[in-house]
């Protein structure tokens, strides 16, 4: 039945909804490849919800303020975003093989197919009441499409996430074989150049393995669970010198400086303190000057232990210095000018030490100036870490 003029855009949407929902699957199958392998029913599905949710928000009242939000998608849903109908229909199509811009395309067809049905049967010149429905219309459209872009966003996320862990985790077993080989091929040398090329397999080796430990562990945290921390009360000089030499061995002709006290000990997970040093270190060797020493140094501060990583060579740009410890970011070309190695860096090394230090209920900051040179340094309590301190 045509709409007279006092019907509502609301109305017409629930009177009309068959006819919209066809429109919307029609459109749904040009949407290849994923929709050659989707059913009827899968191609329009949450059609309907995501239909009555925006008619029944047309109906509600509704602010200048909150008007100007929905029309931005940052109007807070009724339930949790992850249980909305547009949301959703977001993770349906991230799990169908749409892209984003097929999502998109999608909430634009499906808009202008209900402007286009309404309007067409209306009188001329349009009700004023008609502007302000199709504008309400409109925002309420705005905030689906960003309930929907936002699941698909984590789903993305978590499916990109889970395939890192699934890698890294199954490179382990062959890259295991590698480092052995390597060790029996050191044991049964009999040239220098021998020993030299198994020795150059076994550094490969560890750095293969620091990346695949600093995959995993991003992906343990991305996935909610954080880095375990088994706290016992460890002598730092030994255990900064052990750090200091594994990075050592596979930079042998760099300099490094260990300036920590024999006595001082904390109460510490020391296989993540060390990981997160090791990783300080590598850093400090990739994007420092390789003419200068690079300097670890450890000193009880208080009731707190101070560690630091010190290098010279270009500062780290202030922009760099905002975003550093983010996962999967790397420092500008420019700062690892002076480094004469190929980078090995995923991003994630300076990442896993700000993990490493919250999980211990302390801090890690940087500094960097072309005078003093850049130095990370990390902040931990002397005593045993709270639960879950510094989250």
């Amino acid at each position: 039945m045509p709409p007279n003029a006092a019907m509502t855009l609301s109305q017409f949407i629930i009177q009309e909804m068959e006819t919209i929902v066809t429109e919307w699957q029609t459109f749904a199958t040009t949407m290849e490849p994923a929709a050659s392998t989707m059913s009827a029913l899968s191609l329009r599905d949450h059609a309907k919800p995501i239909l009555l949710a925006i008619a029944k928000d047309l109906e509600s009242s509704q602010t200048a303020s909150a008007q100007a939000d929905k029309s931005k998608g940052l109007a807070p849903p009724s339930r949790s975003v992850r249980e909305t109908a547009a949301a959703t229909h977001g993770a349906l199509r991230h799990l169908s093989g749409f892209d984003l811009n097929q999502l998109g395309a999608e909430y634009r067809a499906l808009r202008a197919s209900v402007i286009r049905l309404w309007t067409r049967q209306m009188p001329a010149p349009l009700d004023p009441a008609v502007v302000e429905d199709m504008t309400r219309f409109n925002e309420a459209v705005d905030q689906a499409v960003a309930e929907s872009t936002a699941r698909y966003a984590a789903e993305l996320a978590l499916s990109r996430d889970t395939f890192m862990a699934i890698l890294a985790h199954d490179l382990r077993s062959p890259l295991s074989a590698i480092s052995m080989l390597g060790l029996l091929l050191e044991k049964k040398a009999t040239t220098d150049d021998a020993r030299l090329q198994a020795g150059q397999i076994q550094r490969s080796a560890r750095e293969m393995s620091a990346m695949i430990r600093d995959l995993l562990e991003y992906t343990r945290t991305r996935m909610g669970k954080g880095l375990p921390v088994n706290a016992t009360s460890c002598n730092l000089s030994s255990l900064c010198r052990q750090a200091l030499e594994e990075v050592r061995s596979g930079h042998p002709q760099r300099e490094f400086l260990l300036n920590v006290p024999e006595s001082l000990a904390a109460t510490v997970d020391g296989a993540r303190l060390r990981q997160a040093l090791s990783n300080l270190l590598n850093n400090a060797v990739q994007h420092g000057d390789p003419a200068s020493a690079i300097t670890l140094s450890a000193r009880e501060q208080g009731d707190d232990v101070q560690l630091q990583v010190k290098n010279l060579g270009e500062p780290i740009p202030a922009d760099s210095l905002q975003v550093i410890f983010d996962p999967l970011v790397q420092l500008s070309a420019g700062s690892a000018a002076r480094s004469q190695a190929p980078s090995t860096n995923l991003g994630l090394g300076l990442f896993i030490a700000r993990e490493v230090a919250l999980g211990h209920g302390g801090t890690i900051d940087v500094e960097s100036s072309e005078k003093d040179g850049t130095v990370f340094t990390i902040r931990l309590p002397m005593g045993a870490p709270q639960a879950g301190a510094g989250r």
